[in-house]
Parts: structure tokens; sequence; C-alpha cells
């Protein structure tokens, strides 16, 4: 797979105040990428997942795929786990 880029605000049409954004988070990945099938959305990190480096690299990817501020989003459920729930503010 080759390294590539996340186009700003490309998942935009997903970002409506108040919404819950689940996630599934490969760490370690070979590039930071997102992928989305419907409502489903995979992130891949190169980020290792020890002391938040991970959670910080997927908060800062989703929030750029949006087209937010990554203030806006908070991490409501799996901080320790690959299934991650986000809430938009």
């Amino acid at each position: 797979m080759a390294k590539g880029k996340q186009i700003k605000g490309v998942w935009a049409d997903l970002a409506v105040p108040g919404a819950r954004l689940d996630v599934r988070v490969t760490p370690n990945g070979r590039a930071n990428l997102g992928t989305r099938d419907g409502t489903a959305l995979r992130i891949s990190v190169t980020a290792p997942p020890d002391e938040g480096r991970a959670n910080a690299a997927v908060t800062a990817l989703l929030a750029h795929a949006l087209g937010v501020a990554p203030s806006r989003l908070t991490l409501i459920s799996g901080a320790t786990s690959r299934d991650k729930a986000f809430r938009l503010e």
C-alpha cells in the first residue's frame, strides 16, 4: 500500500454537531490514512499505541478528514481499544 495523504474535508458530510463517530483504528500502520465504507470508518496511523500517541494521531487525522478543528472532537469510549467512539462538539 502506497503512502497517501488524506484530503481535508473529505468526510465533511459527517461533520454534524453532536454526531457520534465510531472508528476502527490500526496503530503502527504504513501510513496515516482513513477509509470509509458507508458509515464504517477505518483509520490507520503510523504512531505506536503507547502513551496516547495513536489516539492523538487518530484525533488529528479524523478532524482533518472532517474539516474541523481537533479540539471539537472528544474521545468518549475506547481509549485503550482499537474500536473508538468520538463525539463532534
